[in-house]
């Protein structure tokens, strides 16, 4: 019995040194890291090309109209809207139409793809007295992360002998920041 009692006295001395003993450590860190590049949002998308700057709609209307005014609207019915970093300054550049120039009385024109055309201009404020000309810069406030909205206007000028159809052209527009 005392050999048991002694064989127990020296496991329970043997764990009690073991659990004493301390075990080695080393201490760190992870590096985290991320790089954000300058980007804008037109109507709520990205993209670098290919990206849908809104609609302008003349309505319809009979062949033989007077004017008829538009404003150049997004998919979901408001203005264009720009969204970029902080502390860009975004310009929008309106460039060339495909029928620039095809008709007296306006510098763009809408085509019914038979050779005949529709004058249009575009305009920088409601009241269609600034003439967006082509190339034509419209400069935002420096971006603070909120979205701005750009009005773009116009207005398409009737003309006699214009045959019933539907006339359409396509303005290349430009974002940069």
């Amino acid at each position: 019995m005392h050999m048991l009692v002694s064989r127990i006295g020296l496991s329970v001395l043997v764990l009690a040194l073991a659990s004493n003993a301390q075990a080695d450590t080393t201490t760190g860190q992870i590096t985290s890291s991320m790089t954000l590049s300058n980007s804008c949002q037109v109507n709520g998308a990205g993209g670098t090309s290919g990206v849908d700057f809104g609609a302008l709609d003349f309505g319809t209307t009979g062949s033989l109209f007077t004017t008829a005014n538009g404003a150049v609207l997004a998919g979901g019915g408001g203005a264009l809207s720009i969204l970029c970093s902080s502390g860009t300054t975004p310009t929008v550049t309106v460039r060339a139409g495909t029928n620039d120039g095809e008709s007296v009385g306006g510098t763009r024109a809408l085509a019914d793809g038979s050779g005949n055309f529709v004058p249009y201009d575009l305009y920088t404020d409601a009241g269609r007295t600034q003439v967006l000309a082509i190339d034509g810069v419209i400069a935002l406030a420096e971006s603070t992360g909120a979205a701005q909205t750009v009005n773009i206007y116009g207005k398409a000028l009737g003309k006699a002998g214009l045959p019933a159809g539907t006339y359409t052209d396509s303005v290349a527009v430009e974002l940069t920041f």
